[in-house]
């Protein structure tokens, strides 16, 4: 059997010529009958050793070319008759799908993703043929991805996180509760590190609770290994824990919520889906009606309110209530600020 070139662990690497001229130079001088080997291909075309195995690899395994190694002669040739590469094809679909990808590598900048992320879209647009290659550059003018609100990570901590979720490793947590509260520690086995809407979740069994939790990394002052393993549970789902919420908070109850919009607001609320039971129906007067089935209502009561007045609480009451007993706190909060007739003696 002929020698096969070794497998390797891919790394990014400083090429002095793109990909795709190599493997075209190393093409020509195996078709030409040279029989050349590893280390007289990176000589020849300065790089390292390695590469050259990378590349033998990739014609072997990936462009099905006949290539094996001949002990006698210590060079690669060709098993049966080859006049040029196979061509590299690559839809616009695709090549649209490429751009997207890099563009949306600002959710993981700074964090342990972005560096394998990048360097694996660098090495798919490296190997690109010339022309597409110039029309990946134009796409990369015309596409964006813009966020008004970043998170401020810390990334050892956020390491710490991801390296946990990864191989399964128990955490002991700093955790400084929302508003103000006392740090306290947990104990928790992280089961999945997620983005939602730009913003990362940790979620990870807690100890404390003896349940599983929801955790905010920007408020996990420090994260240390415990020296044990768990065994994530075959039935937890991110899709079937977050089923029921509107965002991240997963509640207790069951909750059918309808909301009524008026036409402004009609078409906006067409363009999205907002929840997975979403339903919506057309009123009358152009407005429409939207419902969700929920399993708590703090999350949707804010979003509620986000609408400033154009978003009627038809069901359930209780969201109704608490709707209400807000708008009565922006009242009371903003109620001499803008107006002088309503100032107090004194205010200016």
């Amino acid at each position: 059997m002929g020698k096969r070139a070794p497998k390797t662990t891919p790394r990014t690497v400083q090429h002095t010529r793109p990909p795709l001229d190599r493997v075209r130079r190393i093409h020509h001088e195996i078709a030409r009958g040279r029989y050349p080997n590893a280390r007289q291909l990176a000589q020849e075309l300065e790089v390292n050793p390695k590469t050259i195995y990378r590349d033998l690899e990739f014609m072997r395994d990936r462009l099905e070319l006949p290539l094996e190694f001949d002990p006698r002669r210590n060079g690669y040739y060709y098993t049966a008759p080859v006049t040029d590469l196979p061509a590299v094809s690559i839809s616009e679909g695709e090549l649209f799908a490429l751009v997207l990808a890099e563009k949306a590598l600002g959710q993981y900048r700074g964090t342990p993703f972005e560096k394998p992320l990048l360097a694996a879209i660098e090495k798919i647009a490296a190997g690109l043929p010339e022309t597409i290659s110039v029309a990946l550059q134009d796409l990369q003018q015309s596409i964006s991805f813009r966020t008004r609100v970043e998170p401020l990570l810390d990334l050892e901590v956020f390491h710490t996180l991801a390296e946990a979720v990864s191989h399964r490793r128990q955490l002991r947590l700093q955790y400084r509760k929302p508003g103000g509260g006392p740090v306290e520690e947990r104990t928790v086995d992280p089961y999945h590190l997620a983005n939602i809407n730009g913003e990362w979740y940790l979620f990870a069994y807690d100890h404390l609770r003896q349940a599983t939790r929801t955790f905010v990394p920007m408020r996990i002052q420090s994260a240390v290994p415990t020296g044990k393993t768990f065994n994530r549970p075959k039935k937890f789902s991110l899709e079937n824990w977050l089923r029921g919420s509107f965002g991240v908070v997963q509640g207790t109850g069951d909750y059918q919520v309808v909301l009524r919009f008026p036409a402004a607001a009609a078409d906006y609320l067409r363009e999205k889906k907002w929840h997975e039971s979403q339903q919506l129906r057309d009123l009358p007067d152009g407005g429409v009606e939207v419902s969700f089935r929920l399993s708590g209502l703090t999350e949707v009561q804010r979003w509620v309110l986000s609408w400033g007045g154009h978003c009627q609480v038809i069901a359930p009451p209780e969201l109704a209530a608490a709707v209400r007993q807000s708008a009565k706190l922006i009242l009371k909060q903003h109620a001499f600020q803008g107006d002088s007739s309503q100032q107090p003696d004194g205010g200016a």
